[in-house]
Formats: C-alpha cells, structure tokens, sequence
C-alpha cells in the first residue's frame, strides 16, 4: 500500500476537480467530484448525477466505487471530494458507510482538517464482519 508521504495529493485533487466537472447537478447547482487511489496503483473517480426525483439521485461517491468495480475492484487507499469551486469536502455519513466497504478503515481521507483514517470518521463502522457473526 502506497503511504501517506508517496500520494501526490495535488493531482488526486485534480483528479477530483476534473471529475466534478461531469456532474449533472440541474436541482442543486452543487456539482461534486471524487478521485481515491487503488491499491492496484490504479485511479478512479465519480461525480454526482441528481434526478428530478431527487431520492434516487446518486453521490459523486456510487460513481467512483461503480468504476472501482467496473475496471477490476480492489481496495481504496487514498480518497478526496470536491465541490464545484475544486474546494475539499467531506462525505456525509453514508458515502462514508459505502467508502468504508470499499477501502475500509484504513482508508486515507482528504478533509479541510488534514489527512484521516476514515475511522476516525466513521468510529465503530459496521462492516461485512459483522453480518459473519
């Protein structure tokens, strides 16, 4: 696994910053684009998609983990998310869930507070472990 020190953060964010502008935000005006490292050496991003039903609108987040998978899966190592101004955001409370399947808790966050183990954002995770007990 890459570390912390060998990420070139600069060009995973602009990774993310060229992602977000593919987003279809037309309800919210608030474009988002994610880029998280694979422990492949790979990249892969996403960015929001709204629907008029805003319900089933999908997070920049459902489109990075669906090309994860799409291009040979893997685990996550090292995630950022911006919005429209290329500013570094943090998931909500359920893409973390959904970075958490897919990178687990030693996953390395981006946040305006610095790089974070995404356990640290998501204490006590609930995880596939949990459904083999």
């Amino acid at each position: 696994m890459t570390s912390q020190a060998d990420v070139d953060w600069e060009a995973l964010r602009a990774e993310a910053r060229e992602a977000m502008t593919h987003a279809y935000a037309p309800y919210s005006g608030y474009p988002v684009g994610v880029a998280a490292l694979v422990d492949d050496g790979r990249t892969v991003s996403g960015c929001n998609v709204e629907n008029a039903s805003y319900g089933i609108s999908l997070c920049a987040e459902c489109g990075l983990v669906s090309q994860l998978q799409r291009t040979g899966g893997g685990r996550l190592t090292h995630f950022t998310c911006v919005d429209g101004q290329g500013r570094i955001l943090v998931p909500c409370g359920r893409c973390r869930q959904l970075l958490h399947e897919f990178g687990g808790p030693d996953l390395l966050v981006e946040t305006p507070a610095g790089i974070l183990p995404l356990s640290e954002m998501l204490p006590q995770a609930f995880g596939p472990g949990h459904l083999s007990q």
